[in-house]
Parts: structure tokens; C-alpha cells; sequence
């Protein structure tokens, strides 16, 4: 990792699963410091688990991380964090940058299930998540957005979701929230004053044949079958803790 500039800090990390022939995953690639630390903990039979621990603050402003995880046929791989990523105003000016790259194969399986990303007042984050997946892949991913801190007025915060599987898009979409982003965010349409945003995509190959049903879950969230062998759950929430637990509800009624 590059130290401090005054374009910001530089982080990249890299997760490599494979199998080990053994019934089980190694990681003959675990590459992150600084800001993107990996570390392998405790294994769940064939899952190997990864967790990434911040040593610093941010991203801030001008920082740039980026994160790549691939799980090659016949692996499974869970990836969480330690704590909860905080984007914050910094001494270089500019727009953050946090990209994620997530390449599943033929039979192979991914649970991306970090913390929530928590945007300061003051700080201007860009965050992208890529996931490329194969036909018989499988997906557990969460993604989950908190406007402010406690009684803190939120940064702006853009966050790009992509998943395709066969290299067909099953989904692709984009959120703007805070100062300067487009008008309505915090409308009745989008968060309705709500300061809480996340995202639940479950990929399996049998939703190709048989995807659930789609579906109102209480008062914020919705389950909606995708134009592949995917299902997204979107919901708000007015603070951190009824969003995860909106989200823990649904992965326990996919079975994820």
C-alpha cells in the first residue's frame, strides 16, 4: 500500500479460493494491509472464511481501495468484515473510491456478507460491487448503507451494484444519496426519509427453473425474482439495526 499523498491513500486487496482437493477451500491468495487487511479465521467445513479488518480510518476523501475476490470450481468462500466501513471527509479533496470485484465459477460459491458502510457527514464516497458469475454459480451477497451517524446529517454516497451471471446482467443499478446528489433521494419514491438502504441478492441456478414468488416483507422490504436465476430483497429501514435484521429475515426465508 502506497502511504499518504495528497491524492489520498492507495489499497488493494485480493482473495484467491480454491479447492483443495481435500473436501474443503484453501486460499493460496490472501493479499491486503493497511486499510484492507485480510485475515483467514476459523473454517465452517468446506468454507473457507475470510474477514477484512481495518487498521485505519476511511475511506476518505481522494483515498482509492479496491478489493477483487475469486472463487474457482469447487470452493466456497465467506468474506466478512470486523467492523463497519467509515466514509469520512479527509485532507485530500475529491471523491473516494471503494471498488469490488467478485468472480464465481461453475460450481462454486460465494457469501459476501460485510458490515454496513456508514456515511459521515462531509465525506463524498463512490463505492462499486461487481460480481461476475459463472452458470452454476451460487451467491449469498449483502450490501447495506447508513446515511449519518447518529443525529449527523449524511456525506454524499453513490453505491453501484452490478451481478452477472453467464455474462448476462441480472442486475445492474445505482443510488445517489446526500448533498448533491439528485433531487428525490429522500422522497416517498426512494428512502422516504429513511436513513438506512440495503440490498440482499441470492443467486442459485434452480431459481432459473423455479424462483420464488415475489413479495411484500412488512412494511420496508420487497423480494423480487430477477430476469435470472437471481432474486433481489430491497428494503430501508430507519436505523442500522431494523435493516439487518429486515435482511437476516429474508436470508432465513431463502434458506441463504
Amino acid at each position: 500500500m502506497d502511504g499518504v499523498t495528497t491524492a489520498g491513500v492507495r489499497a488493494d486487496a485480493r482473495i484467491v479460493a480454491r479447492s483443495d482437493g481435500r473436501g474443503g477451500t484453501a486460499l493460496p491468495v490472501l493479499d491486503g494491509d493497511g486499510p484492507l487487511a485480510l485475515r483467514r479465521t476459523r473454517a465452517a467445513g468446506a468454507e473457507a472464511r475470510v474477514m477484512v479488518v481495518g487498521a485505519m480510518s476511511g475511506p476518505l476523501g481522494g483515498d482509492r481501495f479496491s478489493l477483487t475476490a475469486s472463487v474457482a470450481e469447487g470452493a466456497r468462500l465467506h468474506v466478512g468484515s470486523a467492523a463497519a466501513t467509515l466514509a469520512l471527509p479527509g485532507q485530500a479533496k475529491g471523491e473516494a473510491r471503494y471498488d469490488v470485484r467478485l468472480d464465481v465459477a461453475d460450481g462454486a460459491e460465494l457469501h459476501w456478507l460485510p458490515e454496513q458502510l456508514i456515511s459521515a457527514r462531509g465525506s463524498d464516497l463512490y463505492v462499486s460491487t461487481r460480481a461476475e458469475l459463472s452458470t452454476g454459480a451460487r451467491l449469498v451477497l449483502r450490501e447495506e448503507q447508513v446515511l449519518g451517524r447518529a443525529a449527523e446529517e449524511p456525506g454524499r454516497l453513490t453505491s453501484r451494484l452490478t451481478v452477472r451471471v453467464a455474462g448476462r446482467a441480472v442486475l445492474d443499478q445505482q443510488l445517489s444519496c446526500g448533498p448533491g446528489a439528485p433531487g428525490g433521494w429522500d422522497g416517498p419514491a426512494v428512502l422516504a426519509g429513511h436513513r438506512a438502504v440495503g440490498q440482499l441478492v441470492v443467486v442459485r441456478p434452480e431459481f432459473a427453473e423455479s424462483p420464488p414468488e415475489p413479495r411484500v416483507l412488512g412494511e420496508w422490504a420487497a423480494l423480487a425474482p430477477l430476469a435470472g436465476p437471481a432474486v433481489l430483497v430491497s428494503a430501508v429501514a430507519p436505523d442500522a439495526l431494523r435493516l439487518r435484521r429486515l435482511l437476516d429475515e429474508a436470508r432465513s426465508l431463502l434458506a441463504a
